[in-house]
C-alpha cells in the first residue's frame, strides 16, 4: 500500500521525500522491520525513537514516522520522513489503514477491569463457541481462534499493528466474533484506536497501576478504561462495584446492560444460590427472564462475578442458557486459580494475584474451603506502584497461615528491597513469614512445608513464562518448576510420592 494512503486520517506535522511509495510492513521495532517497512520512531519511557532511526534503514525501512518536536530536515536519511503530532495514535491509525479495517468486518467485544479480564475472556469465547460461533481472542495468555492457539503474547494487549494484523488472520480465516482483553494503557498508549467494539465489559476497579510509567493516580486509571464504553456500541458493566456503577449515568445515552451479586440489576445472582468448594461455583442468576442455575469450574467469589458479566455480554449474542451451562463447566485458564497436578498429592494452585484486592479475593476463597494451613509463596513487580506492597504484606499476614516472600517481575529493582517493603505490611500481624529472595528456593520451601488437607497458593506469574529482570525475559514455567523441585524431594528421600 502507498505511504501516502496508508497516512489517511492520521496528523501529519511536516514531511520530506517522495510519499508516492508501496510500503509493505509496519513496526515500531527497528529491529522487526524488513525490506520495504514503515518504521515508526517513537519514544519510550527510557529510549528516543530517533535512536533507532538509522537501524531501522539498514534492516530495510524504506519510510519513517516521527515524533512531533523532531527536526526532520537535518536527520541526514535518504528516505521519505513524516513527523506526526502523535506517533502511537499514528501508528493505530496506519495499522488499520495497512490491514483495511479488519474491526469493522467482525463483530468485536472488549474486556477491561482491574481484575477479571482473562477469565472473563476465556469465559465469554467459550460461552460463544458452544453457540456455534468461531471466535477469535487476543489476550495474555495467548491469540487464539477457537482452540488453536496462533503466536504467544508477552502483554496484556499486543501493540497496535499486532492487533490489526491478528484481526486481519481473523478476517481471512472467516471468524465471526472477536474478543480483545483491553488493559488501561491500551486505551492510554493508542494500541486499540481505531477498533470498532461492539460490545464492551468493565468487570470491576480497583488500585493498581498506579506508578511514574503507567497512571499518576486513579482517577485517570479509571477514564482510560472507561474509553471501552464511550466507544462500543454496547456496554456492560458490574453494578456492585460503586466506581464502575456510575458509568451509568456518565454515559446516559449508551446501552449499558448491569449485572451482581448484591445490588439490582439486568443480570442478578441470587446471593443465598451461591455455592462455592475448592473446584466449583454453583449458582443462580437471571437470564432471558427466567432463572438459571449455572456451574463453572473455576471457584471463588470472584469466578461468580466473571461468570455474571461474561452471561451478560454473550446476551448480544444468540446463546441459550444451555450454551451457558456446557461452556463453563469444564472451563480452564491458564494461571488463573489453576491447580497443579503433582506427585505429592498436594493442592498447590497457581494465580495470577498481583494487586490488594485480587490477592485478598484468592486466599479469601480459598480459607473457605481449606482443611489445613494456607500458605502463601509470593512477591511483587518491581517498577510498579510502590504503595500496595504493605497493603499486600497485611493481606497476606492475616489471611494467610504461613507467608513465604520471594522475588516476582523485579525488573530494574533490587529484589530484596521490595520483599522488605512488602514485610512492613505482614510484621504487625504477627504471623509467621520468610524471606526467600530467589523464586525457586521460594517455591521449593513453600513446598517442603506444604503438607496433605494444606492449600500452598502462589501468586503473581499466573501465566507468564518468563521472569523478567533489568530489561531481559528469562524462561521460567512455573508448573515445570514445581515438578522438578518435588522430582528432587523425591529422589533425596525428603517426600515421599502418593
Amino acid at each position: 500500500m502507498l505511504l501516502n494512503e496508508l497516512l489517511t486520517g492520521v496528523e501529519v506535522k511536516n514531511q520530506v521525500g517522495d510519499l508516492n511509495l508501496d510500503i509493505t510492513n509496519i513496526h515500531s521495532d527497528s529491529r522487526k522491520i524488513k525490506q520495504g517497512g514503515l518504521f515508526f520512531a517513537i519514544n519510550g519511557f527510557t529510549k528516543n525513537g530517533e535512536e533507532f532511526i538509522a537501524d531501522a534503514i539498514k534492516n530495510g525501512a524504506s519510510a519513517v514516522i516521527t515524533e512531533p518536536d523532531v527536526d526532520i530536515s537535518s536527520l541526514n536519511v535518504d528516505v521519505p520522513v513524516v513527523s506526526v503530532l502523535d506517533t502511537r495514535r499514528a501508528l493505530a491509525q496506519v495499522s488499520c489503514n495497512f490491514y483495511d479495517n479488519p474491526s469493522k468486518k467482525l463483530k468485536l467485544i472488549g474486556v477491561t477491569g482491574t481484575k477479571g479480564k482473562t477469565t472473563s475472556t476465556f469465559m465469554i469465547k467459550s460461552i460463544l463457541e458452544e453457540a456455534g460461533y468461531k471466535v477469535g481472542l487476543i489476550g495474555s495468555i495467548a491469540v487464539y481462534i477457537n482452540d488453536t492457539q496462533i503466536e504467544e503474547t508477552d502483554r496484556t494487549t499486543p501493540e497496535a499493528m499486532d492487533i490489526q494484523r491478528n484481526l486481519a488472520r481473523f478476517v481471512e480465516e472467516n471468524v465471526d466474533v472477536a474478543i480483545i482483553e483491553s488493559s488501561s494503557q491500551s486505551f492510554k498508549l493508542d494500541r486499540v484506536y481505531g477498533c470498532d467494539f461492539d460490545v464492551g465489559l468493565f468487570t470491576n476497579l480497583s488500585e493498581d497501576h498506579i506508578s511514574p510509567k503507567e497512571h499518576p493516580d486513579m482517577e485517570d486509571y479509571f477514564n482510560c478504561k472507561l474509553t471501552l464504553l464511550k466507544e462500543a456500541k454496547h456496554g456492560v458493566i458490574n453494578n456492585d462495584d460503586e466506581k464502575v456503577k456510575t458509568i451509568k449515568d456518565l454515559l446516559p445515552e449508551k446501552d449499558i446492560k448491569t449485572f451482581s451479586i448484591y445490588n439490582s440489576s439486568d443480570f442478578k445472582v441470587d446471593p443465598d444460590s451461591i455455592e462455592m468448594t475448592g473446584d466449583f461455583i454453583d449458582f443462580k442468576i437471571m437470564f432471558n427472564g427466567k432463572e438459571e442455575k449455572i456451574l463453572a469450574d473455576i471457584p471463588g467469589l470472584f469466578s461468580v462475578y466473571n461468570a455474571a458479566g461474561s452471561i451478560a455480554v454473550c446476551s448480544y449474542f444468540d446463546v441459550t442458557a444451555d450454551n451457558i451451562r456446557d461452556a463453563l463447566e469444564n472451563l480452564k485458564v491458564l494461571g488463573r486459580n489453576e491447580l497443579v497436578p503433582n506427585k505429592l498429592g498436594l493442592t498447590i494452585i497457581i494465580d495470577y494475584a498481583h494487586t490488594p484486592s485480587s490477592l485478598e479475593s484468592i486466599l479469601t476463597a480459598v480459607k473457605g474451603y481449606c482443611k489445613g494451613k494456607v500458605i502463601c509463596a509470593w512477591g511483587v513487580g518491581g517498577d510498579r506502584d510502590r504503595a500496595k506492597r504493605p497493603v499486600m504484606g497485611e493481606i497476606s499476614g492475616r489471611l494467610a497461615d504461613y507467608t513465604v516472600l520471594m522475588s516476582d517481575q523485579v525488573r530494574t529493582e533490587d529484589p530484596l528491597k521490595i520483599l522488605k517493603e512488602i514485610e512492613v505490611g505482614i510484621i504487625p500481624t504477627g504471623k509467621p513469614y520468610k524471606i526467600i529472595v530467589d523464586r525457586t528456593e521460594g517455591i521449593r520451601y513453600a513446598i517442603s512445608i506444604t503438607q496433605p488437607g494444606d492449600v500452598l497458593v502462589i501468586p503473581g506469574l499466573g501465566n507468564d513464562l518468563y521472569l523478567e529482570r533489568n530489561g531481559v525475559k528469562y524462561p521460567y514455567n512455573e508448573r515445570e518448576v514445581i515438578a522438578k523441585l518435588i522430582d528432587e524431594m523425591i529422589e533425596k528421600g525428603e517426600r515421599k510420592p502418593i
